[in-house]
């Protein structure tokens, strides 16, 4: 027996109109899909019509016919939308390993599967050295905060005040470092 919470989630997925849509779309019957699935009609009617949900066998045996993927199914229609509760973020020094880390980020986008970007909170603590040259993705986009913010690109260097913000080509080495007292953070966003 499902219990009623596991259910609610099972039925976000609309599994059962799914599979209905793909049969209704091949023009087959209840009598056919089950002569190609060696599953019962009845049992393929309260699939549908969200009475019974199907074990991943059975689901499987359903996407072979129509040929799709299991993730016909799972993927749930609409935008993709995640929330990052402020509680829920982790912060991560980088380097990872040192005591003076260069300035600690934190993911805002971390629950968005298949993000084609990335953005971070960056924070960079009075007195942090400058963070190591590195690369990476396309491009980047980095946004002040607040405080003074100075980022190398290459061998240019460009000082960014609070509302400042700079994009760059991100595949070409960069690094950061925080001038002045007092906070500074900036919001980091990042292409692959």
């Amino acid at each position: 027996m499902t219990s009623e919470t596991l259910a609610t989630e099972l039925e976000r997925y609309r599994i059962g109109p799914r599979i209905k849509a793909l049969r209704l779309k091949k023009k087959l019957g209840l009598v056919q899909l089950g002569d190609h699935t060696g599953l019962s009609p009845a049992m393929l009617s309260k699939i549908e019509r969200g009475q019974l949900f199907p074990t991943l066998p059975t689901l499987l045996r359903i996407a072979m016919v129509f040929g799709v993927d299991l993730d016909h199914f799972f993927s749930k229609g609409g935008p993709r939308v995640a929330v990052t509760r402020k509680g829920s973020r982790i912060k991560l020094p980088i380097p990872a390993d040192g005591a003076s880390a260069a300035y600690t980020f934190e993911s805002l986008d971390y629950p968005l599967p298949k993000r084609k970007m990335e953005a971070f909170l960056a924070d960079f603590p009075e007195g942090a050295p400058a963070s190591e040259p590195h690369q990476h993705g396309k491009e980047e986009v980095v946004y002040v905060i607040c405080g003074t913010l100075q980022v190398t690109i290459g061998d240019d260097i460009h000082v960014l005040e609070e509302g400042d913000a700079i994009s760059f080509d991100s595949s070409v080495a960069h690094s950061y470092a925080r001038e002045g007292t007092g906070i500074c953070s900036a919001l980091v966003v990042t292409t692959e």
